[in-house]
């Protein structure tokens, strides 16, 4: 746990100054704050000894000696002296309290800016493999309550857990200094109050612990029906998913208040305390008053300016010793929230860039050399089975199957968003794993079939593919995949704006501004999973053709449903369960391949089986 700890905390870099004068500051209010009371006393001893010689208000510049019998010395001070030097020190411990605020909160907020950054930075680093281990909705509450939790925490412990153990330790010193054996009664009431500050926080503590995973539920319940908006509203599914959020919100809330009640008890308990610490001072500070003036040779020396300061240095111990409990509490609560973002922080990128790698893309050859695939090394089957496979430079190659056949698995592996787990993918006669991951994919252009617009422009989406590119070169593009009618229909043309995740388009719409995008990219290979569903049979053609014509040397390559956007490919691979069931051109596999047979009359509803049976 220490090594996550100090990896969390190493966010704090460029604001490391800011954490150091933090304590330096809590550690002069401490001592200010602890030798006020002492002074304080000093001043009522002072006017209790000379009360018959103060006349009138000058009086209090008059000299007075002051004489301290537990420490064994005499002072020659001044009232006015005494009160001047408390506001004084009045005003250091206020600027040292402001300052050491301020400079906590720097600190803290810079930590918690960078530990986002940090966050932000490896999840982009991660490959499909690292992101199937954590939900989208627990990443977001790592990157914000987390956060939050671990940013409340670190400003905590610069500030608060630096300044309440000073200020017990301090207070408890001077306590035996003021007043003697009466500070025992505090050697007395500290275990007793700590005992139950120690109860409160491990009955509450369980409860705040199970509340981050509460507040995944909440994310994820938030996070599902913000992008799924469209298909609850088509099923009226709107009071289901209040009922959803509502639950999930509902069991936060209990806990939270099931915690908080416990958390309550601390005030009562701590105001008891506190009201018997100062009856007993009060009761037992009057009987050794009372004894040490009429009794010269009595054991315990008391006065009232001192018994004064033990009621202070009383309420200072026992207050330091709520914070510190209360304290516990954050820290505790923090450190799940520690290890929650540091397992995204310690977690290796499945895919790395090999140590000396290769920065160029020869042409759009791509071989499968007996590759077998899985998604987990534990998985019991393969997504992929012993896949080979020759796609010569600027082919135009169908992939069709049906649903959990491995074609989105198997142009994945092309672009290594997966590792392959056995065998080799080779882009350009070179394996993809020799390549610098950016000079690959920038090389392999992937559309797919869920299209992701971002909020911005038309142009701003498109320069997703090419940040430099010109309106001429946007225009080419949208050309070629037929969008540039979705442009012109717009009154801002390429500056039209677009909305989160492109609400104001629609699905081919997005689809087409995709291809538009990737062609920007000028790749050597282009894969579109899927990504002309939307399109109607007559603008997918027209999409296909404009490819071919326009992009003769780029390897192509489409997965479809539709055998109509894949029937005048170079060829045709038919996967079936996770391996190659067949090969060839459309004519070819119409006469033997029973999948593809069965594909095809069935989307084209002529003859069934015994068109089937007369084909072969």
């Amino acid at each position: 746990m220490l090594k996550k700890i100090k990896l969390i905390f190493g966010s704090v870099r460029e604001y490391k100054k800011y954490a150091i004068l933090t304590p330096i500051f809590m550690i002069f209010e401490a001592l200010i704050e602890c030798v006020m009371p002492f002074l304080m006393s000093a001043l009522i001893d002072s006017v209790d000894r000379n009360v018959t010689e103060l006349n009138n208000i000058s009086d209090i510049f008059k000299p007075t000696v002051y004489v301290n019998e537990g420490l064994g010395f005499s002072m020659y001070v001044t009232i006015f002296g005494i009160m001047v030097l408390l506001v004084v020190l009045a005003g250091l411990s206020l600027t040292c309290g402001i300052l050491g605020g301020r400079t906590a909160a720097i600190a803290s907020v810079g930590m918690g800016t960078n530990l986002r950054r940090d966050l932000f930075a490896k999840i982009q680093s991660f490959s499909f493999a690292n992101i199937d281990k954590f939900s989208s909705a627990s990443l977001v509450t790592r990157m914000t309550t987390d956060v939050n939790q671990v940013q409340m925490a670190f400003q905590m412990m610069i500030r608060i857990v630096i300044r309440a153990p000073l200020m017990m330790v301090f207070s408890a010193i001077m306590a035996f200094i003021s007043g003697g054996v009466m500070a025992c009664i505090f050697v007395v009431l500290v275990p007793i109050i700590a005992f139950g500050l120690f109860l409160i926080v491990k009955k509450a503590m369980a409860i705040f612990l199970r509340v981050f995973k509460r507040y995944d539920k909440l994310n994820e319940s938030v996070e599902e029906n913000v992008s799924g908006i469209r298909v609850v509203k088509t099923y009226v599914r709107e009071d289901y998913e209040k009922g959803k959020f509502n639950r999930a919100s509902d069991d936060m809330t209990d806990d939270f208040v099931t915690a908080e009640k416990i958390v309550a008890l601390n005030n009562p308990l701590l105001n008891t305390t506190i009201h018997v610490s100062n009856i007993l001072v009060i009761g037992l500070g009057t009987f050794f008053i009372y004894r040490s003036t009429v009794d010269s040779s009595f054991w315990a020396k008391l006065t009232v300016g001192q018994m004064s300061s033990l009621i202070t240095y009383g309420i200072q111990i026992l207050m330091s010793v709520m914070i510190l409990s209360m304290i516990m509490v954050m820290l505790v609560m923090s450190l799940e929230a520690i290890r929650r973002i540091s397992e995204v922080l310690l977690e290796e990128p499945s895919i790395r860039n090999p140590e000396n790698p290769i920065y160029e893309v020869k042409n759009g050859d791509i071989t499968f050399k007996n590759v077998s695939f899985k998604y987990k090394e534990t998985a019991e089957r393969c997504a992929l089975s012993n896949i080979d496979l020759n796609i010569k430079s600027g082919e135009f190659v169908g992939i069709l199957g049906s649903t959990g056949s491995g074609k989105t698995s198997l142009v994945n592996l092309i672009s290594r968003l997966y590792d392959v787990s056995e065998g080799a993918v080779l882009v350009g006669d070179e394996d993809v794993r020799n390549y610098d991951l950016k000079v690959l994919r920038d090389n392999v252009s992937v559309v797919l079939q869920k299209n992701v617009l971002f909020s911005g422009t038309i142009a701003s989406n498109l320069r997703w593919g090419n940040k430099n590119a010109t309106e001429e070169e946007m225009t080419k593009a949208c050309k070629i995949c037929h969008a540039m009618e979705i442009v012109n229909a717009k009154p801002e043309g390429f500056d039209s704006v677009v909305e989160q995740g492109g609400a104001n388009f629609s699905g081919g719409q997005k689809q087409r501004l995709c291809i538009a995008r990737a062609i920007l990219k000028k790749p050597k290979i282009m894969i579109l999973d899927d990504s002309t569903s939307a399109v109607d049979t007559k603008t997918d053609k027209m999409i296909r053709k404009g490819l071919k014509e326009d992009l003769p040397h780029m390897t192509k390559i489409v997965i479809a449903q539709r055998i109509s956007s894949i029937e005048d490919a170079d060829k045709i691979i038919v996967l079936d369960d996770g391996h190659i069931d067949s090969i060839g051109t459309h004519e070819q596999l119409l006469k033997s391949c029973k999948i593809y047979q069965e594909v095809y009359y069935s989307q084209n509803r002529i003859g069934g089986e015994n068109n089937a049976t007369s084909s072969h």
